[in-house]
């Protein structure tokens, strides 16, 4: 199955501030801001495009349940996950499992751009965060 980086997350304390950087310093331009309260994930998000290749910054707007919280406290801020796109998450999963890596299956779900999405297990992927995503609805991502 091929794979290719789709974005980079970033975990953030201060999403304003880190947008500002990046449109100022890096010259990205914002994509999309949006709030996600969804269990697992209640997080600020904000995309950023830099030339074709893609940042999402992280913010957590539950200190007490956010998982970017968690990484914030325990790790502080910086690269929270490595997202590679798949053709079809499906089989992605069913050749994940073959291979005997585990994932955490309450992250699976499809976020506001149609992208499905689900992490893989960090103890099985050497302690890196990985995303796994696809776009069933679409060519790729917008």
């Amino acid at each position: 199955m091929d794979k290719i980086l789709d974005h980079i997350g970033v975990a953030v304390r201060d999403l304003q501030g880190s947008i500002d950087f990046y449109e100022r310093v890096l010259g990205a331009t914002l994509v999309d801001r949006y709030r996600s309260e969804a269990e697992g994930v209640e997080s600020e998000i904000a995309i950023m495009d830099i030339q074709g290749a893609r940042t999402e910054l992280l913010a957590p707007t539950n200190n007490t349940t956010s998982p970017i919280a968690r990484f914030l406290k325990q790790k502080g801020k910086g690269v929270h996950h490595v997202a590679y796109q798949v053709d079809d998450l499906d089989e992605a999963l069913a050749q994940l499992e073959r291979q005997g890596v585990r994932t955490l299956p309450h992250t699976l779900r499809t976020n506001k751009h149609g992208r499905r999405l689900i992490y893989l297990n960090p103890a099985d992927t050497e302690g890196t965060i990985i995303e796994y995503c696809d776009y069933p609805n679409s060519i790729g991502r917008e």
